[in-house]
C-alpha cells in the first residue's frame, strides 16, 4: 500500500537530503503591503471581503530553514506533511482563520489575458517565482466589489500554494512561491517549537501575531534542529485563540474539512482533508485512496 502511495520518492528532496554535503535552503519571497488601505477604499475592500487580508503583511519576515525543513516532510500524492505522528496539512481551516479569506464561494476561475496574470497571482497571496511586485490595487480590475466577495477566495490561495509545496519537493528546485507567510504562520501555531514569544494578545486574522515584537530565544535556527523537533512532535491545541476569531467565521466551520478540488484558474489540487480529520476534532478511519491529478499538475497558463 505504501509503495503505490508514495510514488514521486525517486524525484523527491527528502531521498536527496540525505546525501547532500550542504543543505537546500529555497529562496523565498515576499512582498510586505507598506500600510494600511486608503480609508477611500474600505467600503470597497469590504465588499470584497479582501479588509481583514488588507489589514495584514506589514513587517512579516520569513525563515527560508524553517520552509525548507516543512518542504522536506511534504507529499504531493497526498498534500500532506507526513510526519513519524502522523499527518497533518494546511486546509480551509487555516486559510480562513489565518488570512481571513472566504472559503465558501465561486470558483475563481475563467478566461484571463497573459498581462494580467501577473497582476492577479503576484504580490503577496499568490505571489509566483517570477517575483511580480503587485500591490492590492490590482483589486480595481473588478469592476463589482460585491460580487468578487461572492468567490472562494482562500481556495484559490490554497491551491496555489499546494501546487508551489508540490514543486519545490523536487530534488532540482532552488525557489518557492505561494503565500508563504501563511505556511509559516501555520507551523508556527501547530508547532509549538516553532513559536516565537509575543508578549501581545492574539488577534484576527490569526496571522497578525507575527507582526508584533517577538523572542526567538531558544528556537531552532538551522535545518538540522527543525528536521529533528518535526520528528519528536506531538499534536497540541491553544483553546484562548478561538475567543478572538468573529463569530461570522465560526457558522460555517463544515466549509472547513470537505473534500474538494482548490482551483485558481488553471491550478486545480485536491483538498485531501479526509486524511486529516483528527485536526477537526473527528475520529480519523483509514482514509482512501488520494485522487490522482498527475495531468492537472502539468497545466499553466503560460
Amino acid at each position: 500500500m505504501a509503495g503505490k502511495l508514495i510514488r514521486f520518492d525517486d524525484k523527491h528532496i527528502s531521498v536527496e537530503q540525505m546525501q547532500m554535503s550542504v543543505d537546500r535552503i529555497l529562496q523565498c519571497y515576499i512582498r510586505n503591503m507598506t500600510g494600511p488601505p486608503s480609508p477611500l477604499i474600505e467600503d470597497y475592500l469590504r465588499e470584497a471581503d479582501f479588509w481583514h487580508m488588507a489589514m495584514i503583511g506589514r513587517g512579516c519576515k520569513l525563515d527560508p530553514k524553517l520552509i525548507s525543513a516543512l518542504i522536506e516532510r511534504w507529499r504531493p500524492e497526498t498534500h500532506i506533511f507526513h510526519l513519524p505522528c502522523g499527518e497533518c496539512t494546511i486546509t480551509l481551516e487555516d486559510v480562513h482563520l489565518q488570512l481571513g479569506l472566504p472559503v465558501d464561494g465561486d470558483t475563481v476561475t475563467g478566461s484571463v489575458h497573459s498581462a494580467d496574470w501577473g497582476a492577479i497571482i503576484g504580490g503577496y497571496l499568490m505571489l509566483d517565482l517570477s517575483r511580480n511586485l503587485v500591490h492590492l490595487r490590482w483589486l480595481l480590475k473588478l469592476v463589482d466589489f460585491r460580487a468578487a466577495g461572492e468567490f472562494s477566495w482562500g481556495s484559490a490561495v490554497l491551491a496555489t500554494l499546494y501546487r508551489e509545496m508540490c514543486g519545490a519537493t523536487r530534488q532540482n528546485k532552488a525557489k518557492i512561491g505561494g503565500c508563504l507567510s501563511l505556511l509559516q504562520s501555520w507551523a508556527r501555531f501547530r508547532f509549538p517549537f516553532l513559536r516565537p514569544r509575543v508578549d501581545h494578545p492574539y488577534t484576527f486574522p490569526l496571522i497578525t501575531r507575527w507582526n508584533h515584537s517577538a523572542s526567538y530565544a531558544r528556537l531552532p535556527t538551522c535545518l538540522e534542529d527543525i528536521r529533528l523537533l518535526l520528528e519528536q512532535w506531538s499534536e497540541a491545541q491553544d483553546p484562548v485563540i478561538r475567543a478572538v476569531i468573529p463569530d461570522e467565521y465560526l457558522q460555517n466551520s463544515n466549509a472547513w474539512h470537505v473534500k474538494v478540488p482548490l482551483v485558481n484558474f488553471a491550478i486545480v489540487e485536491m483538498h485531501q482533508s479526509d486524511r486529516v480529520l483528527r485536526q477537526f476534532g473527528f475520529r480519523q478511519p483509514i482514509p482512501v485512496a488520494p485522487e490522482v491529478l498527475d495531468d492537472h499538475h502539468k497545466i499553466d497558463l503560460r
